[in-house]
């Protein structure tokens, strides 16, 4: 979405790529302002679906058996559309296309904001699904050491990024594009070992503690919550690996910049909710 900006070189045949995402899409908005939307349309249509497919479950289903899973498909290729349309125009059509105005680079960043408003629903949901259980009968039997050093490392590895993440962005807007460069880059390492660090979290909980998605309702909101972060988590490294590319290519400067802004947004969205996730799934748990 709101990372269109930034070039100033307009090759006209767009590099040979003629795709949907580069047409004014609704007519009238100018930037295809409106993908964001489409994609969390479609994250909503999932969770409908997953709805859907318990109500087609038991002995006497609401809805048909296949309902559910014909939901799910519709859901995926809807998030999956919105996502390329997104994505496409927001990152890639730019390196053909002269980047917006002062007008349109406010108007992106908004779209972000919204889309970021969309994603507090998202993740509340699931934070609302955990409430609801803890509010019963709470055991801590069978539950693994969650808040382990591991964990620790990994958290402050996440809010590192945020602060190396900051100072790219304000090197950039101080025209010193060797440090911008470097400490995104810096940013971009944080968050491939953040991944991997979860994946080995994921690792000593399956493997070595038997914790998995059988283990109950805890169970199933710690690896829903912590499941939709490392996805979440994944793409905001997607978007950073492509501003840095960009960045590499000299496409930014102290007077454009939208791109750098908006992926920060939403880096520092995603490193919000993780601390939060901490406090309430691991801490929480122990108490």
């Amino acid at each position: 979405m709101s990372l269109a900006d930034d070039t100033t070189e307009d090759h006209g045949d767009h590099g040979g790529h003629h795709l949907p995402a580069v047409e004014d899409w609704p007519r009238g908005f100018g930037e295809a302002s409106w993908w964001p939307f489409v994609t969390a349309a479609g994250a909503a249509g999932i969770y409908l679906a997953a709805a859907l497919f318990v109500l087609g479950r038991g002995t006497e289903p609401l809805v048909g058996p296949m309902v559910g899973p014909a939901a799910i498909i519709a859901g995926v290729v809807v998030f999956l559309v919105g996502l390329y349309g997104w994505l496409y125009h927001a990152f890639v059509v730019n390196f053909w296309e002269q980047g917006t105005d002062e007008h349109g680079a406010g108007t992106l960043r908004l779209a972000m904001i919204l889309f970021l408003v969309s994603e507090v629903a998202t993740f509340g949901a699931g934070f609302v699904y955990y409430f609801f259980i803890r509010a019963g009968e709470w055991s801590h039997e069978g539950l693994p050491h969650l808040l382990s050093s591991l964990v620790l490392v990994n958290t402050g590895i996440l809010i590192v990024s945020s602060f190396t993440l900051h100072y790219a962005h304000v090197a950039l807007r101080k025209n010193n594009r060797t440090r911008f460069l470097q400490l995104l880059g810096l940013t971009l390492l944080l968050g491939v070992v953040f991944i991997g660090g979860q994946v080995l979290e994921y690792y000593e909980f399956i493997v070595n503690e038997n914790f998995t998605l059988a283990e109950g309702a805890f169970a199933s909101a710690f690896y829903g919550l912590t499941g939709l972060h490392g996805l979440h988590v994944s793409m905001g490294a997607v978007l950073l690996g492509i501003v840095f590319v960009r960045g590499l290519k000299g496409q930014y400067s102290a007077d454009r910049h939208t791109s750098v802004s908006t992926a920060s947004m939403y880096w520092h969205f995603v490193d919000v909710v993780w601390v939060f996730l901490v406090v309430v799934l691991y801490v929480g748990a122990t108490l």
